[in-house]
């Protein structure tokens, strides 16, 4: 059977109550937004209730609202969304938690109720710094075991902080301070008055 948006908001409404923070439907999918201290427990419930039986996560990410628009107020930094799916409902749901502290983001792991969390959220340590307790092998995924700092964080430098080489005389890899200089990169497109014009193609 599917559930309509409309139904899905009713049942998480009926199911939750006061531990929703907010929900909400925008680009066809439903937000459920809850507390840091609640998340594990409403994600095991969401994935186990027969009203609900959201059976598959199948995406976790990071967001960093540091430079968000004006068109609602943040009230913190980092976020952790999950993105769910009812095989059983053939429905979606999307589910944010904010991190309590954004010197310390830190949010309880997901994967003793889906084990695909695993990998998701090392990549949301990796990128974004978001540490998820309880994940028995929080470590980097896509950047070196060296690197420095969380890079899709919005005050992380578009050049890094170091680089990574290979030094022949040593024979081993290093790091060193970036040495890029500032540069000008706008591009200069220079064109003909008859540019697009059909004279122009002749």
């Amino acid at each position: 059977m599917t559930l309509t948006s409309e139904s899905l908001q009713a049942a998480i409404r009926a199911s939750l109550g006061d531990r929703v923070v907010a929900l909400c439907e925008r680009l066809g999918e439903v937000t459920l937004e809850v507390r840091v201290e609640d998340y594990a427990k409403i994600a095991g419930f969401l994935r186990h209730d027969g009203a609900l039986r959201f059976e598959q996560l199948i995406d976790l990410c990071g967001v960093d609202y540091s430079t968000y628009g004006d068109t609602r107020p943040v009230r913190k930094r980092f976020a952790v969304t999950s993105h769910l799916l009812s095989i059983a409902h053939n429905c979606r749901l999307r589910v944010r938690v904010f991190c309590a502290d954004d010197d310390f983001p830190l949010v309880p792991s997901l994967i003793g109720v889906w084990p695909s969390a695993d990998w998701f959220e090392r990549e949301a340590f990796d990128l974004f710094g978001i540490v998820f307790e309880g994940h028995p092998d929080l470590r980097r995924l896509l950047t070196d075991y060296g690197f420095v700092g969380h890079p899709f964080r919005k005050d992380f430098p578009l050049t890094g902080y170091v680089e990574m080489r290979y030094d022949v005389d040593q024979k081993r890899v290093i790091y060193q301070p970036i040495t890029i200089e500032s540069r000008e990169i706008v591009p200069r497109v220079v064109r003909d008055e008859s540019y697009g014009t059909t004279a122009g193609r002749k």
